[in-house]
């Protein structure tokens, strides 16, 4: 089962204010400096990170199989198994870390001996009752954040 990551209004903000600031830019280097090898080595960088941004934004989702949980966030993607999932931490953000995700207070995974994910699916409950079906012995906490 495939999950998309909810995308909280603040974060939908800082991107829409970034890529047209990127959308700016790029629109001045094609304008003024597309004769020049600093003009086109802008407009390659501008251009880059605005797809890198725009595919972190789009692309944002966590797959849940019997055996794994699979997520991707543009360029970042892993699997952690599901077998080795201890405890979720449900309502809390984590700011350190490993964190495909697009909004706050969504889901920290932990799993290993020290290992914490953080994954913001559109909803909480939904993903956790599903991840329950393979993995009942999971512990759920609801942060009072």
């Amino acid at each position: 089962m495939t999950f998309k990551s909810r995308k909280d209004s603040l974060f939908k903000s800082v991107m829409i204010a970034i890529v047209a600031l990127l959308f700016f830019i790029l629109y001045l280097c094609l304008l003024e400096n597309t004769k020049t090898t600093d003009g086109v080595i802008s407009i390659i960088i501008t251009s880059l990170v605005l797809c890198l941004l725009l595919w972190i934004f789009f692309g944002t989702s966590y797959k849940l199989t019997s055996t794994t949980l699979s997520y991707k966030s543009g360029p970042i993607k892993g699997n952690v198994s599901i077998a080795e999932i201890h405890q979720i931490i449900k309502g809390k953000t984590l700011w350190v870390g490993l964190k495909p995700a697009t909004a706050s207070k969504g889901l920290i995974i932990k799993y290993g001996k020290y290992s914490e994910l953080y994954i913001s699916p559109e909803t909480n409950d939904g993903f956790i009752k599903e991840i329950l079906k393979h993995n009942s012995s999971i512990e759920i906490i609801t942060a009072s954040e």
